[in-house]
């Protein structure tokens, strides 16, 4: 009796194991395998002083997922990190992007300062980076896993030196820089260089007055500047500052002609300065009246469709960073971040909305400036300068 219940009982274990181990087989053979994600790390100024900026930008890179989703069969995620318009909340970004949420390139930012602090952090990182509007060519010297798809102060400087100098007739001009924005900073020096150079004229630059990022009363500066009569003020910096510095120049009779940069065309610019800012001029990528490529007209009809409205040169170069790295990832038919970097360097003719893209020894885009005017509030396209 007490073999035939032991009988029994080993029956029943070995078919409870039995059992046990054809649940984890079928549970094995019904699972789901994961799917791969390729992730774009994206740090702009959602926040801050260079809010508005950030929000254009990311309207180009979310226009762009929604027209282009994935690469090589896998779907595109944004991880959108917000680096609150300040270099250490840059950097600060840029290291939760490539540590903790793993992705595999990044796009930004709008500012060269808040580019140039997370320089170091993707290249040691080995992950590839892909600036928006950042002008600055210290965002892009030394570091071997940094491009942009905008072109560099270098060339917008002279650019502007050379429209002071020809267009206007200007022989002397006034200097007015956001001393703590490195963008500023070193637009003035190479239109300083150029514009002495054209003049041969080591004098020319008559003045330079100093701001820094957040002032509001620009009385001091602009009355010194009054008192020289120079022929032009060259005066690239944020939006904000520029608006209310023209703003108060009016108000104290100053009627010499402004030019500035990029970063005056934001709607803010216009908001902010109102009359006072009709007949700046400055230097930006893109003009949406002067398609480009047969990928402008992409871009164009899209966010018409989508924002039912005009947009910025930005938001363009943004929805370009995107969709070149999808065009990497394609070349490399890889998301490895290594092969996503040696495919970026070898980019040349790359139709991009704002324009033909092809990347020099540096990752600088080799492309054309377009020159803006505003009239009536408007932004209004003047002419488009090639690189000599």
């Amino acid at each position: 009796m007490k073999k035939i219940s032991l009988l029994l009982v080993l029956v029943l274990v070995l078919s409870i194991a039995l059992t046990a181990c054809s649940s984890s087989s079928n549970d094995v053979a019904v699972e789901e395998p994961t799917q791969e994600v390729v992730k774009f790390g994206v740090f702009e100024p959602l926040t801050g002083a260079n809010a508005a900026g950030g929000a254009m930008e990311i309207e180009g890179i979310e226009l762009a997922q929604e027209l282009y989703p994935e690469v090589l069969g896998m779907p595109i995620e944004l991880v959108v990190v917000d680096n609150k318009s300040d270099k250490v909340e840059a950097a600060n970004a840029a290291t939760k992007l490539v540590d903790q949420d793993k992705v595999n390139a990044v796009i930004g930012s709008w500012g060269s300062s808040l580019s140039m602090a997370a320089g170091p952090i993707v290249m040691d990182a080995g992950i590839p980076a892909v600036g928006t509007s950042c002008t600055n060519p210290l965002v892009t010297l030394g570091n071997d896993f940094y491009f942009r798809v905008t072109f560099i102060d270098s060339f917008q400087g002279v650019v502007m030196a050379n429209y002071a100098y020809e267009v206007l007739g200007a022989s002397k001009v006034a200097i007015v820089q956001e001393i703590s924005n490195d963008y500023s900073v070193g637009l003035v020096k190479f239109f300083t260089d150029e514009f002495i150079k054209l003049t041969g004229d080591a004098d020319s630059i008559v003045y330079v007055a100093n701001y820094n990022t957040g002032d509001q009363d620009f009385t001091a500066q602009l009355t010194n500047i009054k008192s020289m009569n120079p022929d032009a003020i060259f005066a690239p910096g944020n939006y904000s500052e520029s608006a209310m510095l023209i703003k108060q120049a009016k108000e104290l009779d100053i009627t010499t002609p402004f030019l500035g940069a990029d970063t005056w065309e934001t709607p803010e610019f216009i908001e902010i300065g109102g009359e006072a800012v009709n007949g700046t001029v400055f230097s930006t990528f893109f003009d949406s009246q002067v398609p480009l490529t047969p990928e402008s007209e992409v871009f164009l009809d899209a966010y018409r469709a989508k924002f039912n409205k005009e947009p910025a040169s930005v938001t363009a170069l943004a929805y370009d960073a995107y969709i070149l790295l999808v065009n990497a990832i394609e070349r490399a038919g890889s998301a490895d971040p290594a092969a996503i970097r040696d495919a970026l360097a070898e980019t040349t003719g790359f139709d991009g909305a704002a324009g033909v893209i092809a990347l020099d020894a540096n990752g600088d885009a080799v492309k054309n400036a377009v020159i803006k005017t505003i009239e009536n509030g408007e932004f209004t396209y003047l002419t488009t300068i090639a690189p000599k």
